[in-house]
């Protein structure tokens, strides 16, 4: 649980009471432990609610892995668990703990089970597909203990038990998925493009990835959530990044500064040709350097014709090679693109890829700063990183393309 993660000196929370943030994290664990006890007041290994609709599946054991539908405790429009498109607006202690109400039972399914599912596997695919929140009726094996789900590419997740038995009721198939479940001879690649051109968003698409609900015949297969989110990104982004190297060249540098708490993302959309990189700084105290000392930065990027192999820094680079593609394609317009993240003490929680994609979606849609040269925009960044720009510029593979290039611009 997130209370166990920092001691916080209980001078401090008397003082604060979840309000001041003076301990310093982006996020009160006091009020999430609260929050999420209060929610888990039920008694016995019985649940009942309305699933988002929600699923969960692992990779341990591949290619036999455990797939979860999931349900909070409690009925009503909980739509809201699984939609993107809110989170960046709520308080992060609502999500975090909105997200951890959400119970997992588990059953064991080989991967290719997807093309010819039991009644079971069948019912689960079909309701996680759903438009709107669904009854559910759960059994499990044990009491949840605290096994919940926080990291770096997968949404929150509540805790799991073993799945004993499992109703469902009152779904509706989204129709921009149900024809796609019931075609056999549409590739799961093409699947996911139709669908995001049909306008479902990234977390709904990849849970019908991840429920091998897309896919032809024989060949459709469940995917671990954490695969399928990265999947999805790539396969969009793939052909968002075909479509505007067509587009013409943008004409001055266009550089984008947004501000979160615990965070900073940067944009530079440059001149020519596409090109890609995305870096992150992690500074002592944040997630992944807990136990540094000083700042850690790590980059990977693209040049025209994209990677050949996985990025080290994970599906982030996807997520936000997403974004950046949805901004060109909305200009008409091509062009190469440096985005840097820094990562500050006290944003210590892994709560997803999702934070990285709908942050930087927010960030194309403030107001740019424009310049006619690159060390000009790179002046002007240097006013808002905490991170000294020189070592930026040393990590930044297509800074150092660009001014090898001056005479381009």
């Amino acid at each position: 649980m997130p209370g166990k993660m920092v001691r916080i000196p209980p001078s401090l929370c008397v003082k604060c009471r979840g309000a001041k943030m003076l301990c310093g994290l982006s996020y009160c664990p006091v009020s999430i432990v609260d929050r999420v006890k209060k929610v888990y007041t039920f008694r016995g290994n019985s649940i009942s609610g309305s699933s988002p609709p929600s699923l969960f599946v692992g990779r341990y054991g591949y290619p036999k892995i455990n797939i979860y539908p999931s349900t909070p405790p409690f009925s009503g429009n909980t739509g809201y668990l699984e939609d993107e498109s809110k989170w960046l607006s709520q308080d992060l202690n609502d999500f975090i703990s909105g997200r951890l109400s959400l119970l997992r039972g588990g059953i064991k399914v080989s991967v290719d089970a997807a093309s010819n599912p039991d009644y079971r596997l069948q019912e689960i695919q079909v309701s996680s597909l759903s438009s709107n929140p669904v009854d559910v009726e759960m059994t499990v094996e044990k009491s949840f203990r605290d096994n919940i789900v926080l990291d770096e590419n997968i949404t929150p997740m509540g805790p799991s038990s073993p799945l004993k038995s499992i109703k469902f009721g009152n779904y509706h198939i989204d129709n921009r998925i149900e024809k796609l479940y019931y075609d056999k001879d549409l590739r799961a690649s093409e699947g996911v493009i139709s669908l995001y051109e049909r306008g479902m968003g990234i977390n709904g698409i990849s849970k019908a990835l991840s429920a091998g609900s897309l896919g032809t015949g024989k060949r459709r297969r469940i995917v671990p959530t954490r695969w399928s989110i990265t999947a999805t990104d790539k396969a969009i982004s793939d052909r968002l990044v075909d479509e505007i190297k067509d587009y013409r060249e943008i004409d001055s540098f266009e550089v984008y500064v947004r501000k979160t708490q615990g965070n900073l993302f940067v944009a530079i959309l440059a001149p020519g040709q596409w090109m890609f990189e995305w870096g992150e700084s992690w500074f002592p105290g944040s997630t992944w350097n807990s136990f540094g000392r000083s700042v850690e930065i790590e980059l990977d990027y693209e040049g025209y014709h994209g990677r050949k192999t996985y990025p080290e820094i994970g599906g982030c680079y996807y997520s936000s090679r997403l974004a950046v593609a949805e901004k060109y394609r909305d200009m008409k317009r091509t062009g190469s693109a440096m985005l840097w993240r820094e990562i500050y003490p006290g944003f210590n929680l892994p709560v997803g890829v999702w934070y990285v994609r709908e942050n930087v979606r927010e960030l194309f849609r403030s107001k740019p700063e424009r310049f006619d040269t690159v060390n000009d925009a790179i002046k002007y960044v240097s006013r808002f990183t905490a991170v000294d720009i020189k070592a930026w510029k040393a990590k930044s593979n297509n800074l150092k393309y660009l001014v090898s290039n001056l005479d381009n611009y």
